[in-house]
């Protein structure tokens, strides 16, 4: 496994993503009074991606051939998103794309200055705060089938601003400990298909990061 290798299979995903989303995005801006013609996706997309981020993550081995299918229904799944709340709020999806990247690039720099190290005490921490986050976000999802709406935090108000604001510093510090992952993993000469599982991992988290920028730039405009 090298960083190099990283690098490349981290693009190629990318391509996978950017290809599923420019799908839907052209299907939602086609037809934004039409749900029943593009919703289907965005939950069947979301479905599959969640199941499949699950059974990469419980058995690494099977990203090398998971994790493209995974950034296609991934990239459906954000272009059917991205364009829905573009409709409503005109060029919010351009901006959370330049937003991403630059936390992206930003973390990366001060991970490589050596400014924020990836100690276990650090890990620890942000691993707890990811599963408080995961898991407040399943109950959210449970309750509402159950017809029960969590006030505050997917509101625009103050609780809602700063609980996005919370949600994008975790998953901004997770990226600090894909960095060290990928890092350690050369140092260890680990196995070449490795690499695929690194870069599912990357994307997972710049996925999240989007996700939780597009929400924020969302509840401002609200």
């Amino acid at each position: 496994m090298t960083v190099n290798g990283v690098i490349m299979k981290s693009s190629l995903l990318l391509l996978f993503l950017l290809a599923g989303a420019s799908y839907t995005w052209y299907m939602v801006a086609s037809n934004p009074a039409q749900p029943e013609v593009w919703m289907p996706w965005l939950l069947g997309s979301l479905i599959v991606g969640f199941i499949l981020g699950l059974v990469i993550s419980f058995v690494p081995r099977t990203a090398a051939f998971l994790s493209p299918v995974y950034a296609v229904a991934q990239g459906v799944f954000l272009g059917a998103l991205s364009s829905m709340l573009n409709q409503r709020y005109e060029g919010i999806a351009l901006m959370a794309v330049a937003l991403t990247m630059g936390v992206f690039v930003s973390m990366l720099l001060a991970y490589r200055a050596g400014l924020i190290k990836a100690t276990e005490k650090f890990k620890s921490v942000v691993i707890a705060c990811t599963l408080g986050i995961v898991v407040t976000y399943g109950l959210t999802l449970l309750l509402g089938l159950f017809g029960v709406q969590v006030p505050y935090i997917h509101s625009s108000g103050p609780i809602g601003i700063v609980f996005s604001l919370f949600c994008i510093t975790i998953a901004s510090l997770n990226l600090i400990i894909d960095f060290d992952f990928i890092e350690q993993m050369q140092a260890l000469g680990a196995p070449k298909a490795t690499e695929w599982y690194a870069s599912f991992g990357l994307l997972v988290t710049v996925v999240w990061l989007y996700i939780e920028i597009l929400r924020l730039l969302a509840k401002l405009r609200r």
